[in-house]
C-alpha cells in the first residue's frame, strides 16, 4: 500500500475537504482523543484550510483515494483559540507557522508518513519567513480506563524532529468524549520548534 503525497491548493483543498473531515472523525475517536466527532461541524472547521490564504493541505493517497492528511496555517489564524495560551511566552503568534492535525488511517501507518507531513508543513512555514513552528497534543491521566495498554505516545518522535513541549503553554478545547453525556474541558500540551 504505496502512499503518495500532494500538497493541495485553490479547488483541489474545497474538494478534499469532507475527506478532511471523515479522518478527523474516525482517527480522533481513538486514544488519546476519543473524540465523538459530527460531519456537520467538522464541515465547518476544516473550511478554515480553504478561506486561510497560507495554509497547507498534505494529503496522503492510495490508490487516488485520500487515506492521511496534514494541515496547518499561520498561528494569527487561531489567535482566539491559542493567545491566552501564548500571552506569557512573549512570542508574537506572528511569528509561529502551527501544524493542526496529522491523520492517518491504521492501515498505511510505519511507512514514513509523519515525516513527510512535517516536512511539507517546515517547508511552508520557513516560506512564510516564520521563526517558530508549534502544534498541540491532548494530555490525559496516565491512568484513564480508555488508555489502551499499547498505547506508545509520539513524544520520541516528536523530539527526535526537533520539537520540544512548552512548559505551561497549555490550551483548552472543548469537545464531547465517546459515551459521553456532555462535552468537557481538556488540556493541550503546545509542542515548539525553532526553523
Amino acid at each position: 500500500m504505496t502512499l503518495d503525497y500532494d500538497v493541495l491548493t485553490g479547488d483541489a483543498v474545497t474538494d478534499a475537504l469532507d475527506d478532511l473531515a471523515r479522518l478527523r472523525i474516525d482517527v480522533f475517536a481513538a486514544w488519546p482523543y476519543l473524540y465523538d466527532g459530527s460531519l456537520e461541524y467538522e464541515r465547518g472547521y476544516v473550511a478554515t484550510y480553504r478561506d486561510a490564504p497560507n495554509s497547507i493541505l498534505v494529503a496522503a493517497k492510495s490508490n487516488g483515494k485520500i487515506v492521511g492528511a496534514a494541515t496547518g496555517t499561520p498561528m494569527e489564524d487561531h489567535a482566539s483559540d491559542f493567545a491566552d495560551a501564548f500571552a506569557a511566552t512573549g512570542i508574537p503568534l506572528t511569528d509561529i507557522f502551527y501544524c493542526a492535525e496529522s491523520v492517518l488511517l491504521p492501515d498505511y501507518r510505519g511507512q514514513g508518513a509523519g515525516h513527510v507531513f512535517f516536512d511539507k508543513r517546515e517547508a511552508k512555514a520557513r516560506a512564510l519567513g516564520r521563526k517558530y513552528i508549534a502544534f498541540c497534543s491532548v494530555m490525559r491521566p496516565a491512568d484513564h480506563p480508555a488508555r489502551p495498554n499499547d498505547y506508545r505516545p509520539l513524544d520520541g518522535f516528536w523530539s527526535a524532529r526537533g520539537y520540544a513541549p512548552l512548559d505551561g503553554v497549555i490550551a483548552q478545547f472543548e469537545w464531547p468524549d465517546i459515551g459521553a453525556d456532555a462535552p468537557t474541558k481538556k488540556p493541550l500540551q503546545f509542542w515548539m520548534k525553532t526553523l
